[in-house]
């Protein structure tokens, strides 16, 4: 069983891009992140054409998520409990054959200690709280997503560049190490150890050509599932299209 991460930055403007990208790579369950449309212009028929059930969360601008899968969608939770019709579109859950599956469009949080970025570390602190809730870390929960968040040196291509910036910060790790501790494995660390690779390049300043990235896009799951993966890794080939997301997809692999 195949499961991806994907911020596909606009789900109308790289659909055909997502289209072919399942039917080349047969994946089971694709979360979307950014998808950057209302409920009412999701693209649900060609999608559903493609062989894929969906639930989605949707929201103009830049938030959105969205689940597909090949396989049947139970119990979805969208949003917080405590959230309101006006809070962000950034977590979508549901259990595919007996996984939890958590898909979050983590906040991006603009500048360190702007009120998006004490934002940004509430909402993580409400995540955790989400899994504490809701989750038993002995079953097969898996959280993915776009985390905005670089957690470790090996994530970004320059320490000396990116220390005490937004998405390194030290708040922001230790944030989402918080996260962590609910009892969830980083399955590409864990299946590629000290492999320094990235899932977003900027568009500016030829990022994707000279490698300058950071791997902010990240699937971790439970100890029990973390057992049954045999494979992760990064898909870089959707980052050479043509107008393509600045985001690469990260797939993981399971025995289920």
């Amino acid at each position: 069983m195949k499961i991806a991460t994907w911020n596909v930055n606009s789900i109308n403007i790289r659909l055909d891009q997502l289209l072919d990208w399942l039917d080349r790579t047969q994946i089971d369950v694709a979360c979307l992140q950014e998808t950057k449309c209302v409920d009412e212009n999701f693209p649900y028929q060609p999608i559903f054409d493609a062989g894929y059930h969906t639930t989605f969360f949707g929201q103009k601008s830049y938030n959105g998520v969205a689940i597909l899968s090949k396989h049947d969608i139970e119990d979805v939770q969208k949003g917080f409990d405590d959230d309101d019709d006006e809070s962000p579109k950034r977590l979508i859950a549901a259990t595919i054959k007996g996984v939890r599956i958590v898909n979050t469009y983590i906040p991006n949080g603009t500048e360190l200690w702007s009120d998006k970025f004490t934002f940004k570390l509430d909402w993580l602190q409400r995540l955790r709280k989400f899994f504490d809730d809701t989750c038993r870390p002995e079953g097969d929960v898996l959280l993915c997503g776009d985390f905005n968040v670089a957690p470790d040196e090996l994530d970004v291509w320059s320490v000396p560049h990116w220390e005490g910036k937004l998405h390194f910060s030290k708040p922001e790790r230790a944030a989402m190490h918080h996260v962590k501790q609910w009892g969830f494995t980083d399955l590409f660390r864990k299946l590629n150890g000290d492999a320094q690779e990235f899932s977003w390049w900027n568009y500016r300043e030829g990022a994707w050509q000279r490698n300058r990235g950071l791997r902010i896009d990240h699937i971790w799951t439970s100890a029990s599932l973390s057992e049954k993966c045999t494979a992760c890794w990064i898909d870089r080939s959707t980052r050479e299209l043509e107008r393509p997301s600045d985001h690469a997809p990260v797939i993981a692999e399971f025995v289920i």
